[in-house]
C-alpha cells in the first residue's frame, strides 16, 4: 500500500525526501515574495520583512505591515471581505513579555539511548519544549513522532495515517512549538491572526488537543486557543481580544464564524494541520475546510500537516490538493490494539443483547463504561433501557446538541454517569482516563473503527478491556477486524448468568 501511496505523489521507493524541497505550484508572479519569505528550510525570519498594504479598516492610524499573500494570485477570491472592512479592531502593537523564568537544563533530562527507539534528545529541540516533554515524562518517541518529525522539523509537509493513541497529536505540536520558537513574530500584528491552525472535527477532540498543546508550550510563552461550537462566542471573543493568538485550534464551523465576522484572519498561517480528515469527510465538514484554506497562505507557503485513521482515495485527494511534496507516514494499528486491551467476543442472539449488556455492568458493578452502537436509533433506544432500569447512561451521536454533549461528557469524566452509549462519529476523539471497559454492542462494518473504540480504554499505559457481541446480523464483521489485527480473537458463549431476565423496577 505504501508503495501505492508513494506512486500517487511522485515518490519512488526508499526515496528520501529533500530537506529544502522547492515547490513547484507556487506561481512565478510571487517569487520576489517567496525569497521574502522562505520556508523551507526553516530559518527565523528577519522582523518587518513584509511588502506594505493598505490598512484594513479607517480605526487604525498607521497602514499595516502585511505580507502579500501567494493565495491572491494563486488562489479563488477571498470570501467575505465585506464584513472584515466593518468590524476590523484597531491594531495592537506588540509588547515583549516578560521572560518566562526557567532553570531547568537539558542536562536533567537524562535518557540513555535504547536500541530501536528515538529520543526527543535526537532532534535537537528547543531546551523550553524538552523541559516540558521532560515534565509529561516521555522519554522515547512513539513510532509516528520518530517518523513524523524526521520530515517536519526540516520544514516538509506530511501526510500521517495513525490510530488514535499512537502520539500523532504530540507530533505535530511539537513541530508546530519549535517552528514558532524559530520565527519571530512580526513586530506589528493584529488580534486574532494566529500564527499555527489546526483543525479538528468534534469540540472534545479540539479540547483535547488544546490541553496537549498548552502543556507542551508552558515555557515559550505561546498562547494557545480553542474555538468551537456550542460554547458561548462572546466569552470566546474576549479571549482572542485579551492576547496574541500564536497556536489556534478550532471546529471548522465556529473556526468559519469568527473569520467571516472578522475577527479571525487567517493570512498569517505558518503551519495548518488537519486532524481527522477521513472524519471531516464523513461529517460533510470538507467544504467549509476549503473555505478556511482559502484564507490562508498559498500551500507553498505554509506547512500543511493532514492525519487520517485510514488513506481512502478522497483523503489522499485533498492531501494533494493542500500539500507540496509531502512525506507519508503509516503506523500499522494493531500494535495498538493488541498490547493494552484485552478483548473478547460473546456469541449472542440479537434478542439477548441487551440482557448480556445490562448483567455484565451490574453484577461486575462496572463504574465507567463506553458502549459503542452503529446507529444513532440503536444508542438511542441502549441508553433510555439502561436508564429506566437503574444505570446512569447517557447516549453521544450527531443528534445530541453540542451544549448537552459537553455536559455528558463532563457527568462521565467526573463519574456521575455510568455508562456512556455512543456512535462511531461521537465517540472519535473522546479523551476520558479510566474507562475500564468499552463494549461493542453492533460489531463496526469498517475494521479501523473496531481500534479506535476499543482505544478509549487501555490508555497512557494502563490496561482495558473489550467486550464485543457478535449476533446473526453482524458476526460477519469479524473476520475484516481479525485480518486487521493479525490474530484472532476467542469467540466465547456467554455464561447463564450473563443472560438472566432483567429484573423489573417497582416504582
Amino acid at each position: 500500500m505504501l508503495k501505492a501511496l508513494k506512486k500517487i505523489f511522485g515518490k519512488g521507493e526508499g526515496e528520501q525526501p529533500a530537506a529544502t524541497p522547492t515547490p513547484a505550484a507556487a506561481p512565478a508572479a510571487a517569487s520576489q515574495d517567496a525569497e521574502q519569505r522562505p520556508r523551507k528550510p526553516r530559518a527565523p525570519r528577519p522582523e518587518g520583512e513584509r511588502t506594505e498594504k493598505a490598512p484594513r479598516a479607517p480605526k487604525s492610524d498607521k497602514p499595516r505591515g502585511e505580507r502579500q499573500n501567494k493565495a491572491e494570485q494563486a488562489d479563488k477570491p477571498r470570501e467575505k471581505t465585506e464584513k472584515v472592512e466593518k468590524t476590523e479592531k484597531p491594531r495592537r502593537e506588540r509588547k515583549p513579555k516578560a521572560p518566562v523564568v526557567d532553570n531547568w537544563k537539558l542536562e536533567d533530562f537524562v535518557v540513555e539511548p535504547a536500541e530501536g527507539k528515538t529520543r526527543f534528545h535526537d532532534f535537537n529541540l528547543d531546551p523550553r519544549l524538552m523541559h516540558a516533554i521532560h515534565d509529561l515524562g516521555f522519554p522515547y518517541c512513539t513510532p509516528i513522532q520518530a517518523q513524523v518529525l524526521g520530515f517536519t522539523l526540516k520544514g516538509q509537509d506530511a501526510i500521517g495515517r495513525a490510530q488514535t493513541g499512537t502520539g500523532k497529536t504530540a507530533a505535530f505540536l511539537i513541530s508546530i512549538i519549535t517552528q514558532l520558537l524559530q520565527t519571530p513574530p512580526p513586530k506589528e500584528r493584529y488580534m486574532g491572526e494566529p500564527r499555527a491552525l489546526i483543525i479538528a472535527p468534534t469540540r472534545e477532540l479540539v479540547v483535547q488537543i488544546a490541553k496537549d498543546a498548552v502543556g507542551l508550550a508552558k515555557y515559550t510563552g505561546l498562547n494557545v486557543m480553542s474555538f468551537v461550537g456550542g460554547m458561548d462566542f462572546d466569552k470566546q471573543l474576549k479571549t482572542l481580544e485579551s492576547r496574541f493568538c500564536d497556536i489556534l485550534v478550532a471546529t471548522p464551523g465556529r473556526l468559519l464564524d469568527f473569520n467571516q465576522r472578522g475577527e479571525v484572519h487567517l493570512d498569517m498561517v505558518e503551519v495548518m494541520v488537519l486532524d481527522e480528515a477521513d472524519r471531516m469527510l464523513d461529517m460533510g465538514f470538507i467544504p467549509q475546510v476549503r473555505q478556511i484554506i482559502r484564507q490562508t497562505p498559498f500551500k507553498g507557503e505554509r506547512q500543511t500537516l493532514l492525519f487520517s485513521a485510514t488513506f481512502t482515495d478522497d483523503v489522499m485527494n485533498l492531501a494533494k490538493q493542500w500539500t507540496v511534496d509531502p512525506a507519508i507516514v503509516e503506523i500499522e494499528p494493531e500494535n495498538v490494539a493488541s498490547d493494552t486491551v484485552e478483548q473478547h467476543v460473546y456469541a449472542v442472539a440479537g434478542s439477548d443483547k441487551y440482557k448480556l449488556l445490562y448483567n455484565l455492568i451490574a453484577q461486575n458493578d462496572w463504574t465507567r463504561v463506553m458502549v459503542f452502537a452503529n446507529r444513532k436509533d440503536e444508542v438511542r433506544r441502549i441508553e433510555e433501557r439502561l436508564t429506566k432500569d437503574g444505570i446512569s447512561a447517557a447516549q453521544m451521536s450527531g443528534d445530541v446538541p453540542q451544549h448537552k454533549r459537553i455536559k455528558v461528557l463532563e457527568g462521565f469524566r467526573e463519574g456521575k454517569i455510568r455508562v456512556l452509549v455512543a456512535t462511531d462519529v461521537a465517540g472519535r476523539g473522546i479523551h476520558v482516563d479510566g474507562i475500564s471497559h468499552v463494549i461493542n454492542f453492533t460489531l463496526p462494518e469498517d475494521p479501523d473503527d473496531y481500534v479506535h473504540r476499543i482505544g478509549r480504554t487501555g490508555r497512557a499505559g494502563s490496561t482495558g478491556t473489550s467486550i464485543s457481541f457478535a449476533g446473526e446480523d453482524d458476526a460477519f464483521a469479524l473476520p475484516p477486524i481479525e485480518e486487521l489485527l493479525g490474530r484472532k480473537i476467542n469467540c466465547e458463549m456467554p455464561p447463564t448468568e450473563l443472560l438472566k431476565p432483567v429484573p423489573r423496577k417497582h416504582h
